[in-house]
């Protein structure tokens, strides 16, 4: 089958900038791109790079859409380089749109784990999201010094209501020694010991569900031994940005928690080939795409994604202006 390529950019800003370790994220670029078929269907699909992430810059994918033929054959489609992961996704996108029926199911909030701000905004704002239903928070951090952010932390797990998890996401941005004192302070929380962090005298009733990302994807090994020292589960995340790196981590050894970022790891395809003779325990999570790649994401993530635990699409509220 022949395809016409269509492509065109797009920029949003958030509503309130992203802070994470990387630093202050306030507009989100990408590309929406079409591929028409002889007979007038359309499928789309969203190239949404993060470099910081490991995947191609915003000019590089516009750089590869550009030297591409408009007439596209199949084999065109499924022939982009693994350097060009969101360029994979987007085209393998729009042609699973073309070629298969997928339905995507609405999800209850509970299922969907919220976004928190960075600091001290995180306590102010969570219990929005919990008179709206979500029980899965994820909090970034390695934003502010150590004890700052223990402090923060302190507030946070003595307001939260039974029942509710918390996720806090690194981005890989921890020294060994900040590391190794956020999973002590997350095994005393286990343990019951609430006089070892929360000022109240109860003992939390917040479950820390996993330290994501303590240190950058090139000291696996050390995150390993830290998964292996520590009861509290590690979940990897920019470590397994792409298909590639998400298969040469399991190659290795990792069965801990993995986070996949859809919209960049390459061709969904290949992706959804992988979790079928695969057991992972994966939870999907958003990187802010358009309503375009989030349902293409989403498609995946309803499949593939842990059952107990929630998925990061819970971000609706930190989109757009």
């Amino acid at each position: 089958m022949i395809y016409s390529l269509s492509w065109k950019p797009y920029q949003r800003r958030f509503r309130k900038p992203l802070q994470t370790h990387h630093g202050l994220w306030e507009v989100r670029e990408g590309l929406l791109v079409g591929l028409h078929g002889e007979e007038g269907s359309t499928g789309w699909g969203e190239v949404a790079p993060i470099p910081w992430f490991g995947t191609e810059t915003l000019e590089a994918a516009i750089a590869f859409l550009k030297q591409l033929p408009q007439v596209l054959s199949e084999s065109d489609v499924f022939a982009i380089p693994d350097t060009l992961p969101c360029c994979q996704f987007g085209l393998g996108s729009a042609w699973e749109m073309l070629h298969n029926s997928q339905s995507v199911v609405e999800l209850d909030p509970a299922g969907l784990s919220a976004l928190l701000p960075a600091g001290k905004a995180a306590c102010d704002v969570w219990p929005m999201f919990w008179q709206k239903g979500h029980r899965t928070f994820k909090w970034k951090i390695g934003v502010l010094s150590l004890e700052s952010e223990l402090q923060v932390f302190s507030t946070l797990a003595d307001a939260l209501p039974e029942g509710a998890k918390l996720r806090l996401d690194a981005n890989g941005g921890l020294s060994l020694l900040a590391a190794q004192r956020w999973l002590e302070v997350c095994d005393g929380l286990r343990g019951g010991f609430g006089g070892l962090l929360v000022r109240s005298y109860r003992t939390p009733l917040i479950h820390v569900e996993y330290l994501e990302q303590p240190l950058p994807p090139e000291q696996f090994e050390v995150i390993q031994q830290l998964s292996d020292t520590y009861h509290t589960p590690i979940a990897l995340d920019e470590s397994v940005a792409t298909l590639g790196q998400l298969i040469r981590c399991h190659e290795q050894g990792w069965r801990g928690v993995m986070v996949v970022k859809a919209a960049i790891a390459g061709y969904p395809q290949a992706l959804r080939g992988f979790l079928e003779t695969h057991p992972v325990d994966a939870v999907f999570s958003s990187v802010f795409e358009t309503e375009v790649g989030h349902a293409a994401a989403l498609a995946l993530a309803q499949r593939f994604s842990s059952k107990d635990r929630a998925i990061g699409f819970g971000v609706e509220d930190q989109l757009w202006d």
